[in-house]
């Protein structure tokens, strides 16, 4: 096995076992056994042989990629076979030009339970021949032997919309260790515990596969169940499916070497992919990552695991320490998720099994934990999902903070100088979280992907972030002058006295502009001719509550009130939710309070909500249509908010709207509710987020007391784009005209009967967008708190009649840029 030319079969991390280099065509049963598995694109077979013991064969490395071509399979899951019956028959000359290699392992996928004792290896053998001696571990022959009567298993469709990465991985490993038995998740031919966060990932379990989850011992049955409910759950982050779609071609693997620097191009301007948005001028900073040598010979089993275990309990107090900090660098919520999954992966029983194990052969613990990782490291690359490749930098960084504690040596927290612009081949979390942020002006990666851990933290900081610039990047100099534009998605390298000069004027203007704004935050915002627009900010907190309050905002136009129902297994109570919402509005000291009632389904799922499958989770159970389902829970939410003191503040707004009978289904739950509480009056509006309520917009006016545009998902369905496809991201804009004739027609809808339109979707926060959204008629901006002053300065500087041109002028524009050009010479 250890001449595999593949870390997952050579580190092991399927089970031990031998590996085939084949001269013939067919692959045969090597025992007696039942069929377990046999993978879908036909390479692989798992066979349960009569013991319990549980073989892989593997025909091939990399073979999956081949969708099948080249394999004829023999046998179905299930089905009883004799040694030397045939499993699988290949043609070995196509695999031979095709495939990476021909080597096929066979692995024992159990060995908790089965040990090889004799095997026969560097040597010529036959099918039919002797290969493998196993023996039972602890009695496991016994319990096994009775077709693993034991083992409970259940098959479940995973509806997590990005499959199993970190945050569900590290979920299921913790729910999984709180069972006696063994718990694994197997697909196809691969099997992975489910106490191992790190074998989870490698497992490669996308949205819409089908799993299958066993486990054994006496809690077995409530192992699986536990676990295939939270599964099903969605975790927050559900998309039901109907049918499980096609595989799609295998990706190429992510390069896994360092780039090499590369020549700057001519005019000094790299481009590379926004991960947190920004402009700043700074001066090169170079960081590398220096080797940590390892020795690799140990000192003796005790004294080396004994290490291993100290150096792991001072990364896990140093972690634990840094997750209970308050308002550090980094934003709580995005910090505290970063440092949890980094505990879930330092806690991993698969990583310290395999480092332990290295260590029993003489290995030092250097040795053990970086080969360890560096198994999973690879495996992660190689499944070629980018998503789970973005998550390698988590491991190499703890990787990096185990050995460092191992040789003694503390954080090497670089000494910044004031205005450092950071430059890497790839940037750690543990690095940008340890860095002083008053002095790091930005950073710039030649690798990395925007949805990264460190992308995240930049994000949260406010530090502007570009990923993906390619190895130019490596070539800049320390102390070299730079101009960050993280919103133009370009690094400027050694500007000329002129780009300078503009960008330091821009950035100037900017600042300037931030600090008046925040200046006159509580004043109100009106225009220059005298027209009153209320700014309110979106809350989903307290503390969301006391940041608008803080930031000038005059309400709050959206309580997004998911916060309340999700990630947990039972909804909450009439009190409980009347208590949260009493608690946001004290917070906002009698300002109003626009709540949002549920909006789950679709990319948001409540376990206690088994939401039927759908082909198209976008256009099925969501919003209203998850209320009216559901009516019990939208009565004792109406209930809840009616509760609210004093009387009037609350605004009711209903979400997904697509027709006035949705309106009055509600408006009847929520007049039974008011004759209950004896409540006279109260508000009820819709948010306006489907092209048929846009459309529709005059009949639905004339019966809801307000309208509130959600652009986010309004541009989703005008343009029929996901929002969530990364391959999409950059073409949706809520300026393309189609959107904004949307935002028009609505406004004139509403103006037939007098109610007043707001915007509480992402375009309220675009301060460009301000003037285009004044000038189609919008009366009210619910934005994020931070951008709240911005945007009512922005008011201030505007004359509606100005506005109303433009936004004639942009409703009959071809494309979204050629919007935010005429706001741009409009003066955004």
């Amino acid at each position: 096995m250890d001449e595999a030319p593949d870390a997952v079969f050579a580190g092991r991390m399927l089970g031990d076992g031998v590996a085939i280099d084949p001269l013939g065509g067919e692959l045969v049963a090597p025992c007696d056994g039942v069929v377990a598995s046999v993978h879908r694109a036909g390479h692989a077979v798992t066979l349960r042989a009569a013991c319990g013991a549980e073989i892989l064969m593997h025909v091939g490395l990399e073979t999956v990629a081949l969708g099948g071509e080249g394999f004829e399979v023999r046998v179905r899951e299930g089905q009883s076979v004799r040694a030397g019956d045939g499993l699988i028959s290949f043609d070995l000359d196509f695999l031979a030009q095709r495939a990476k290699s021909l080597i096929t392992p066979v692995v024992i996928t159990n060995p908790e339970a089965f040990e090889i004792v004799r095997r026969d290896q560097d040597q010529a053998v036959e099918a039919g021949g002797f290969l493998m001696e196993l023996r039972a571990l602890g009695g496991a022959a016994a319990s096994n032997a009775s077709d693993a009567s034991n083992e409970i298993s259940r098959a479940v469709t995973v509806p997590l919309m990005h499959g199993i990465h970190a945050r569900p991985a590290a979920r299921i490993a913790e729910l999984a260790k709180t069972f006696g038995g063994e718990t694994a998740l197997v697909v196809g031919a691969r099997r992975a515990s489910a106490r191992s966060p790190v074998g989870l990932m490698a497992l490669a379990v996308r949205h819409g596969d089908e799993i299958v989850v066993t486990a054994s011992g006496a809690d077995a049955a409530n192992a699986v169940a536990a676990i295939v409910a939270l599964i099903e759950s969605g975790m927050g982050e559900g998309a039901r499916v109907l049918a499980k779609a096609a595989p799609a071609p295998a990706p190429a693997p992510i390069a896994s070497q360092p780039l090499a620097p590369a020549a700057l191009p001519a005019d000094g301007v790299l481009k590379g992919v926004l991960a947190a948005p920004g402009l700043s001028i700074g001066k090169a900073v170079r960081l590398a990552s220096s080797d940590i040598a390892v020795r690799e010979q140990g000192e003796g089993q005790a004294f080396e695991e004994a290490a291993l275990v100290a150096a792991l309990d001072k990364v896990r107090a140093k972690i634990e320490a840094n997750a209970s900090k308050e308002n550090a660098p980094g934003g709580d919520k995005a910090r505290k998720a970063i440092l949890s999954a980094h505990l879930a992966f330092l806690d991993d029983p698969e990583l310290l099994a395999q480092a332990k194990s290295l260590i029993a052969a003489g290995k030092s613990a250097g040795f053990g934990w970086r080969a360890a990782v560096g198994g999973y490291v690879e495996a992660l690359r190689a499944l070629g999902d980018r998503r789970m490749a973005e998550r390698v930098d988590d491991l190499i960084d703890l990787e990096r903070q185990v050995l460092r504690a191992l040789n003694g040596e503390d954080d090497d927290a670089a000494v910044l100088p004031p205005g450092s612009i950071l430059l890497a081949d790839e940037l750690l979390p543990s690095q940008l979280m340890g860095a002083d942020p008053g002095v790091i002006a930005g950073f710039a990666t030649a690798r990395g992907g925007p949805t990264s851990h460190v992308a995240i933290l930049a994000a949260a900081m406010g530090i502007p972030a570009l990923v993906a610039l390619g190895g130019a990047a490596l070539s800049i100099a320390d102390g070299t002058a730079l101009i960050l534009d993280a919103d133009g998605g370009s690094l400027r390298v050694a500007p000329d006295a002129p780009a300078l000069e503009a960008a330091q004027t821009q950035l100037a203007q900017r600042q300037a502009r931030k600090a008046a704004a925040h200046a006159a935050a509580h004043a109100p915002a009106v225009t220059k001719d005298g027209t009153r627009i209320e700014v309110f900010a979106n809350t989903g907190s307290v503390k969301d509550a006391l940041a608008a309050i803080e930031n000038g905002a005059e309400g709050s136009g959206l309580l997004r009130t998911e916060f309340l129902f999700l990630d947990r297994q039972t909804p909450p109570d009439e009190d409980e939710q009347a208590r949260q919402y009493q608690a946001i509005a004290d917070a906002l000291q009698g300002r109003p309070l626009i709540v949002r009632t549920l909006d789950v389904g679709g990319d948001k799922a409540a376990p206690y909500l088994p939401i039927p499958a759908e082909e198209n989770p976008a256009l099925g159970l969501r919003g209203v249509r998850v209320s009216l389902w559901r009516p019990h829970l939208l009565k004792t939410q109406l209930r809840a908010i009616l509760r609210v003191l004093p009387q009037g503040q609350c605004k009711i707004m209903v979400p997904m709207i697509a027709s006035l009978d949705e309106l009055r289904a509600v408006r009847a739950v929520l007049e039974e509710a008011k004759r209950e509480l004896g409540i006279t009056h109260v508000e009820l509006g819709v948010m306006i987020e489907t092209p048929a309520a846009a459309v529709t917009a005059d009949l639905i006016a004339a019966e809801a007391d307000f309208l509130s545009i959600g652009t986010n998902d309004l541009t989703q369905y005008v343009l029929a784009m996901d929002r969530g496809n990364p391959e999409l991201a950059a073409r949706i804009d809520a300026l393309h005209p189609a959107v904004l004739r949307m935002i028009s027609q609505t406004c004139q809808g509403a103006k037939v009967h007098g109610r007043w339109v707001g915007v509480c979707g992402g375009l309220a926060s675009d301060v460009a967008a301000t003037p285009i959204l004044l000038g189609l008629g919008v009366t009210e901006l619910s934005t994020t708190a931070a951008i709240a002053p911005e945007v009512k300065a922005r008011v201030r500087d505007l004359d509606l009649a100005a506005c109303q041109k433009l936004a004639a002028q942009a409703l009959a524009q071809t494309s979204p840029q050629a919007v935010r050009g005429l706001v741009q010479a409009f003066g955004a």
